[in-house]
């Protein structure tokens, strides 16, 4: 008997609430811009490549757990 007063007090409170019409229209600004067709990029930049033995990146490149090991049969 509670489960379907329960059930039935939340059917009347989510049927209620949509019965509302609280929603007013809203005027959208609309805003005009210009597209740019063109770009002209000046920068030259190098990227370095470090070849050292002890670099940070071939250490987490080599990285191998215990369990990447090949198990024999």
């Amino acid at each position: 008997m509670k489960t379907i007063l329960t059930l039935i007090f939340v059917l009347f409170i989510t049927v209620a609430a949509q019965a509302q019409n609280n929603t007013q229209e809203v005027k959208v600004v609309t805003i005009e811009k210009t597209i740019v067709t063109e770009t002209t990029v000046k920068t030259t930049e190098v990227a370095r490549l470090y070849k050292r033995s002890n670099a940070r990146v071939k250490k987490a490149i080599k990285f191998t757990t215990k369990r990447n090991k090949a198990k024999l049969a």
